[in-house]
């Protein structure tokens, strides 16, 4: 009997599997547009696009399960007050292509929205994802997620894990929802053979002598536990910071939000939750105008200390996962790596 677990998807089934899943779900893949940006896009029809699984998508799974705007309800007042209404159900989504880093950040910020109770809006969409992860067997130049333990494959945590074996790709069902889809869909695949184990793990040892960057994630978490930052360092790095808030936008486990009722006239009007930063000058601000943080000097602060020192302690792992949007997208120069590099220079000093 063929183990449904693993199986061999030769790559000329890949589009024919996908059709038959995306008569069933609506499918998100990256895709480039006319533009050349890789974007995780919704498909309509697989025949007008190219799916593209060799450039990095600029954006990662957020913008799906964690809108940057999105209404939480709808409210309506009369003679006995305001009644509130929720949004209609999500559809069932697959996302396919997914890099080993971004389910990562998706299973971090099921965390964040399990504590202290679920948070209905985030896991109505997460309840109706099935997500398709593909390993990668060349790290893209900035990423670094061996160091953060995200990467390059999974070992838990996907639905559909594929690698890249050659003329195949090696798939992995990491829970019963993939499970169900290798049985549904059998025909399409192949039993695992000898050769086919062999080639993945040949992969796996050549992948991580492919890395460009080596940074030192796991010191830097252990010295932030044991060390104040000097003061010099945060304001090296302020100094250099726009404030344009594109670190936390493009990366993946930037949670924070603000939520404000807009009212559309006298009687109703909705519930919003809209993407914030603790490195914007609004999400420290005070009603009265007053912000106990100092913009000038500690702008930054906040985000690497809860990605490196606060979540290390409480969890055992950053919620960095090395996907490398920041350093793609800070024109200042001063992306979480370049505070890794300063601390663990100045540790040495």
């Amino acid at each position: 009997m063929i183990d449904l677990r693993e199986l061999i998807l030769p790559k000329d089934q890949l589009l024919p599997f996908l059709r038959k899943l995306k008569k069933e779900s609506r499918l998100i893949a990256p895709v480039q547009n006319n533009y050349g940006d890789t974007l995780f896009t919704e498909i309509d029809d697989l025949d007008a696009v190219k799916i593209d699984l060799c450039h990095q998508p600029q954006a990662s799974l957020k913008p799906f399960l964690l809108p940057q705007q999105e209404i939480l309800a709808s409210y309506r007042s009369d003679n006995k007050g305001y009644r509130f209404y929720e949004p209609e159900e999500e559809e069932d989504t697959i996302y396919f292509g997914v890099r080993s880093c971004d389910l990562t950040a998706v299973l971090y910020t099921d965390l964040v929205f399990s504590q202290p109770v679920k948070d209905s809006s985030y896991y109505k969409r997460r309840n109706q994802s099935t997500i398709i992860t593909i390993g990668c067997n060349q790290p893209f130049s900035n990423c670094f997620c061996e160091a953060t333990e995200s990467g390059p494959y999974l070992e838990y945590g996907y639905d559909l894990q594929l690698i890249d074996i050659g003329e195949a790709y090696f798939v992995s069902a990491g829970r019963s929802k993939g499970a169900d889809i290798l049985d549904k869909w059998s025909y399409f695949f192949r039993s695992v053979e000898k050769e086919d184990r062999e080639k993945r793990y040949q992969l796996l040892l050549e992948v991580r002598g492919k890395f460009n960057k080596n940074i030192q994630v796991s010191h830097a978490c252990r010295l932030l536990q044991e060390h104040e930052v000097e003061e010099q360092i945060w304001q090296q790095l302020s100094s250099r910071c726009y404030d344009c808030g594109g670190c936390a936008y493009v990366c993946p486990t930037c949670t924070c939000f603000s939520v404000d009722d807009t009212p559309i006239d006298s009687n109703k009007g909705l519930r919003l939750r809209s993407w914030d930063a603790c490195t914007s000058a609004g999400f420290t601000r005070m009603t009265g105008g007053h912000n106990p943080v100092d913009r000038r000097q500690h702008a930054l602060k906040r985000r690497f200390l809860h990605k490196l020192k606060f979540d290390f302690a409480e969890h055992g792992k950053p919620s960095c996962t090395g996907c490398g949007r920041c350093i793609d997208i800070c024109f200042g120069g001063v992306d979480i790596t370049s505070f890794i590099r300063l601390l663990v220079k100045g540790e040495r000093a």
